[in-house]
């Protein structure tokens, strides 16, 4: 083994994490073991600690550096378990600098960070579809969330960057896309001009015609702006799928969450979607049995998801973090949370196997991450029946669906 890592949490970490494999590589760093940790949930911090167990349980030579939000926003217990070599901070980690030292690093405070930088790199190794980070930090204070003590203020990286970027790996045989970012629809507020997330992506599109395929990460439901609404309806290349970050159905619980949209703007949201773009996929974010969350409140949630039609969800019971106001406010009972996040994903799973069911006769372009399975434009998941070129873009039918998505080839 030379550099293993483990990545836990979104989209924007496992880009991250293939910086750092870049960097460690370059670095000429052996037998080494890199956590990225996640902070959003204190499962997501409990499976890291148990990853570091672990691997200095397996080998005990193995060098153990942990980094990520969690490591971030309290570094002295990471620090002190067993087999960790060193700890780095969310900035120092994307610096190639903070892979040739052999010394303990001080992790920043993440807070003073303002400057852009544009951590970028040349390949994904075998990934057919790439990420790319556009924007970092988090200028907003939703009450149950941590992250912005873990990723700082909001800021942006330049257009023109991140066009050389996408060029580069379109070269290198990248057929999709992926714009990530901690609040991606705050995108360019810190840029001269304060452009908006709509004109980067038409104006991504524009300059690299090369580009099949272009997909948006997390967004908020109540930021879409008018470019964006414009490239959803009249650009194919960029995927028909939103993944919303909704979090809860009601309305109160959607204010003591802090968040920036109501019920009323979701279901607004979707519906203006599907009557730009018919085929379009919606995703969802929830948390389950957030604090003062009654039954009604969350059965509020459950009919959200049938009246704006959400087909994909990502459901995680409410967890406390040290730090944000929600924590102060006494929780549900833990199994009354994981009851309410069962049932959501019960929903969940039953709209996502409609959406599978209503494709079966229908021909889609699948990008193919194996020979044997890859997604739809919609990012539902696919199965060959007949290997196929990892990387590529496939069209073809599909024949059959089931709960976990669609087979393209012979019934």
């Amino acid at each position: 083994m030379s550099v293993d890592i483990l990545t836990f949490g979104c989209r924007l970490n496992s880009f991250e994490s293939e910086v750092m494999r870049g960097h460690a590589e370059a670095a000429g760093l052996e037998n080494t073991v890199i956590v990225n940790t996640c902070a959003v949930t204190a499962e997501a911090e409990r499976q890291a600690r148990q990853a570091i167990r672990r691997a200095f349980r397996t080998n005990p030579g193995t060098a153990i550096i942990v980094t990520g939000c969690a490591a971030q926003i309290d570094s002295a217990p990471w620090a002190a378990m067993p087999g960790v070599a060193r700890v780095i901070g969310n900035v120092e980690k994307l610096t190639p600098e903070a892979w040739i030292s052999t010394e303990p690093l001080l992790v920043a405070d993440i807070m003073q960070i303002r400057q852009t930088a544009a951590h970028l790199i040349d390949g994904f190794g075998t990934r057919a579809r790439a990420f790319i980070e556009v924007q970092q930090g988090c200028d907003h204070r939703c009450t149950f969330c941590i992250i912005p003590y873990g990723r700082g203020p909001s800021r942006s990286i330049p257009m023109g960057a991140i066009a050389a970027q996408i060029r580069t790996l379109v070269t290198h045989g990248y057929h999709e896309i992926v714009l990530t970012g901690v609040d991606l629809t705050s995108y360019g507020a810190d840029l001269p001009g304060q452009p908006k997330l709509g004109q980067l992506v038409r104006r991504l599109l524009a300059a690299i015609p090369e580009l099949p395929r272009l997909r948006l990460s997390s967004i908020d439901p109540a930021e879409i702006d008018t470019d964006l609404w414009h490239v959803i309806e009249h650009e194919p290349r960029l995927m028909p799928h939103l993944h919303l970050s909704v979090q809860a159905g009601s309305n109160m619980i959607l204010k003591r969450m802090k968040r920036r949209h109501l019920r009323h703007h979701v279901i607004e949201t979707a519906a203006r979607a599907r009557a730009l773009r018919p085929d379009i996929a919606l995703g969802a974010d929830f948390i389950a049995g957030f604090p003062t969350e009654d039954d009604a409140m969350f059965n509020e949630s459950l009919r959200l998801i049938d009246e704006a039609g959400l087909d994909y969800l990502h459901v995680f019971p409410y967890s406390a973090r040290n730090g944000t106001p929600a924590a102060r406010i006494p929780a549900l009972p833990m199994a009354e949370r994981r009851a309410r996040a069962a049932a959501l994903r019960e929903a969940g799973a039953r709209r996502a196997a409609a959406r599978f069911d209503s494709m079966i006769g229908t021909t889609i372009a699948a990008l193919a991450e194996t020979a044997t399975t890859g997604h739809s434009e919609t990012f539902a998941p696919v199965r060959f029946v007949a290997p196929v070129e990892p990387g590529t873009i496939v069209t073809g039918g599909i024949a059959t669906a089931d709960a976990t998505g669609v087979t393209m080839g012979a019934a």
